[in-house]
């Protein structure tokens, strides 16, 4: 395994909104996910591993790294991933309605939905990291997971 990884990853509480047990489930899964199979390669980095926090300040995205032989932070605007992260978070709201009554047939166009915008969300994700951070499509997809926890609002 190349040592371009993240070895952990966290959320800096005191910019987590609280969550539903959804919502909490599927951060620990991302997490857990990514840290067991990632590619995570910082421009300028000689090796890693690396530990990853991620916030929220001031409507910016903080990627604070640590590890082998770099110490930086990343920050990005949110307004490119704005609109994404809006569309995502409303689809997540139907899906977990469609949960709790929907026919399969409905449960899976609304996951359709769900998954193609997660995929749009991490395909961005991966250009607004371009030249900072090389990641994988998985390793952005699960990421994608965690700054949408920290973008939700209650």
């Amino acid at each position: 395994m190349s040592d371009h990884r993240l070895a952990s990853i966290a959320l800096d509480a005191a910019t987590l909104p609280a969550a539903t047990s959804e919502i909490e489930h599927e951060r620990r899964v991302a997490i857990y996910d990514i840290v067991e199979r990632n590619s995570f390669e910082p421009a300028g980095s000689e090796h890693g591993p690396y530990d990853l926090t991620l916030s929220l300040q001031d409507s910016r995205l903080v990627f604070d790294i640590a590890g082998g032989d770099y110490k930086r932070a990343h920050v990005l605007s949110l307004t490119p991933l704005k609109s994404v992260l809006k569309d995502y978070l409303l689809i997540c709201d139907s899906y977990y309605e469609a949960l709790r009554g929907s026919s399969p047939s409905q449960i899976e166009s609304v996951d359709m939905g769900r998954r193609g915008l997660h995929n749009e969300g991490a395909e961005l994700l991966k250009d607004r990291l371009a030249g900072k951070i090389a990641l994988d499509h998985e390793t952005a997809r699960r990421l994608f997971t965690l700054i949408v926890a920290l973008y939700r609002r209650g």
